[in-house]
C-alpha cells in the first residue's frame, strides 16, 4: 500500500493528539486534562475534516513549533501575549480580529514569513518547515488556550 506525504501527516496529526489527551491523564491536574481533551479533539476533528475534504493542508509539528517560538517568538509573545501592541495578542480572539487572512495556520505562516509592522520577517531565518511548526503551535495553543 503506497500512502502519500500528505495521509502520512494527517496521520501523525491524529496520533499525536490521542497520545497528547490520553498521556495528559497521567501528567496534570484536572483542569489541565481537559484542556488536553479539548485541543485532542479540536485537532482530531481538524484531521478528519482535512482528509475528508482531500484539500492540501499545512501539517506543522506542534511540538517542534513550540520549541522554536520559545527560541524565536517568546522574547515578544511569551504567554501568548504582545509586548509591543499589547491588544494584537495570540488569543483565539485577536487572532480572529487582527491577523490578515483570520486566524488559520496559512496566515500565521505568512504573518512569521513577511513580518508586520514592528514584527521582524523570519522569512529569512527560519525553514519554511520551521515557520509551518509555529503556525500549528500558534493555533494548537490559541484554540487550548494560552498558559
Amino acid at each position: 500500500i503506497r500512502v502519500d506525504k500528505l495521509t502520512t501527516k494527517k496521520m501523525k496529526i491524529a496520533i499525536f493528539a490521542a497520545l497528547v489527551a490520553s498521556a495528559s491523564a497521567f501528567s496534570f491536574s484536572h483542569k489541565q486534562v481537559v484542556k488536553a481533551a479539548k485541543g485532542a479533539t479540536v485537532a482530531a476533528g481538524l484531521a478528519f475534516v482535512v482528509s475528508a475534504s482531500g484539500s492540501p493542508a499545512l501539517a506543522g509539528d506542534v511540538g517542534s513549533g513550540e520549541q522554536i517560538f520559545n527560541a524565536n517568538c517568546a522574547a515578544c509573545h511569551a504567554g501568548g501575549q504582545n509586548v509591543i501592541m499589547p491588544e494584537k495578542t495570540l488569543e483565539k480572539e485577536a487572532l480572529d480580529e487582527f491577523l490578515a487572512g483570520g486566524r488559520s495556520e496559512a496566515s500565521v505562516v505568512t504573518q512569521v514569513s513577511n513580518g508586520k509592522n514592528a514584527m521582524p520577517a523570519f522569512g529569512g531565518r527560519l525553514s519554511d518547515d520551521e515557520i509551518e511548526d509555529v503556525a500549528a503551535y500558534v493555533i494548537a495553543t490559541s484554540e487550548a488556550g494560552w498558559d
